[in-house]
């Protein structure tokens, strides 16, 4: 039977039933192509329209990763170092 949401305590009622919070929210700040609407950063980190601004946080994970955040998240503050220093890409030698 479909549930009736006619009404705004309705409606809320559910929200509070099936919202929840994870422990690893990933994704609010995302990372992607210029073409993709969703992604606000760049692949270097630097946030679309404000100048000296990168987030370096799982926030910029398109999608969360199968295990904790804590490895991948230290890897992204590596490479946020490493461009803000200005050194190398060493895959790319770039």
């Amino acid at each position: 039977m479909p549930k009736d949401y006619s009404s705004d305590e309705a409606l809320w009622q559910h929200i509070i039933d099936k919202v929840e919070t994870v422990y690893h929210p990933v994704g609010t700040c995302r990372m992607g192509p210029a073409s993709d609407e969703m992604s606000v950063v760049d692949d270097t980190l630097r946030v679309r329209g404000i100048d000296g601004l990168r987030v370096v946080d799982a926030s910029i994970m398109p999608t969360i990763v199968s295990g904790n955040t804590n490895a991948p998240v230290i890897m992204i503050a590596e490479k946020a170092a490493d461009l803000i220093l200005g050194k190398l890409n060493l895959l790319n030698h770039t």
